[in-house]
């Protein structure tokens, strides 16, 4: 997607907590009407990420413009043009849905039938209308995620922001959140930028941001991500994975690494390479995989482990 009109430019971004850094120079920008995704593992930089586009926190250094404004120079600006879903509930468990909605409208000056307008208009779309007066909290947690989302589209924002937004939902639940982000998208041309620790989450969306400790480590749609590796990912069970692992490299003059255990080996023409493998270690190999890669494995390129074990 060509990044013309930019929905978010984020330029030499660095934030610090006292000595800790969370972002380290990272800088990107969001096509107007892209999904774009921000995945890596916690502790990776996305959660501060994404309280600095919210204007929920000030950068140490660098700049973030939404739509062109500054979101430390104007942050009224920006809040104007974004909607925002946190990872923890943000709904009262004791109100109903419309209740939610209608205060949630009174915070951006809508009243009257505007307001209820706006309601019925963004409870359809996320297709929870016909529960507006049942009790937030007797909801099941994919329905609380959707009205999450009602709400934070009822300023009709430019920029939805999203913190994680399938944490704790089943695989349907799951589906439902990314059809009304396709929707949205795809109707409404709503720019979005979404937190994840998810691989097919990542993967749906447009582009992929992945972070590790603070540094924005790849960048691309997830097709690019994962043809850039080439050929295939062998995984290796033996013994010693560390010493086959140098051995592998050595004999082959492939890139061999240890990954939760495993000899980790991106080779082309997989199936050709593991007949070669075990005829070269006869007896150390107890088992071998292969697969096309994934996110996981772009992960793994570019930082020697695997996104869980960074959590």
């Amino acid at each position: 997607m060509p990044l013309t009109s930019p929905a978010v430019e984020v330029d030499h971004l660095r934030h610090r907590y006292g000595e800790r850094v969370a972002l380290d120079d990272v800088s990107f920008a969001v096509a107007s009407g892209e999904i774009f995704g921000l995945l890596g593992p916690n502790g990776g930089g996305k959660t501060t990420l994404f309280k600095i586009v919210s204007t929920l926190l000030f950068p140490t250094e660098g700049t973030v413009r939404v739509f062109g404004d500054d979101v430390v120079r104007d942050p009224a600006a920006v809040r104007r043009r974004l909607g925002v879903v946190f990872q923890h509930p943000a709904l009262d468990g004791r109100l109903t849905v419309e209740e939610n909605l209608r205060h949630q409208g009174h915070l951006y000056g809508l009243s009257g039938r505007t307001l209820t307008g706006r309601i019925g208009e963004v409870l359809a779309r996320v297709r929870v209308e016909d529960r507006r007066r049942d009790l937030v909290a007797t909801l099941s947690g994919g329905l609380q995620r959707r009205a999450e989302v009602a709400k934070a589209l009822l300023h009709r924002p430019e920029l939805l922001v999203l913190d994680e937004p399938s944490t704790g939902l089943d695989p349907a639940a799951r589906r439902d959140i990314w059809q009304d982000l396709s929707s949205l998208r795809r109707q409404e041309g709503t720019s979005v930028i979404l937190t994840t620790h998810l691989m097919d989450e990542a993967a749906a969306c447009d582009r992929v941001a992945i972070l590790d400790l603070g540094r924005l480590v790849a960048l691309g749609t997830p097709t690019t991500l994962t043809s850039a590796i080439g050929g295939d990912v062998v995984q290796v069970t033996t013994r010693d994975p560390q010493d086959l692992a140098g051995r592998v490299a050595a004999r082959f003059g492939v890139r061999a690494e240890v990954v939760d255990g495993k000899v980790h080996i991106e080779r082309d023409r997989a199936h050709e390479f593991i007949a070669e493998l075990v005829e070269s270690f006869p007896g150390e190999i107890d088992a071998v995989t292969f697969g096309k890669p994934t996110l996981e494995d772009v992960f793994v390129h570019f930082t020697g482990r695997r996104l869980a074990e960074g959590v």
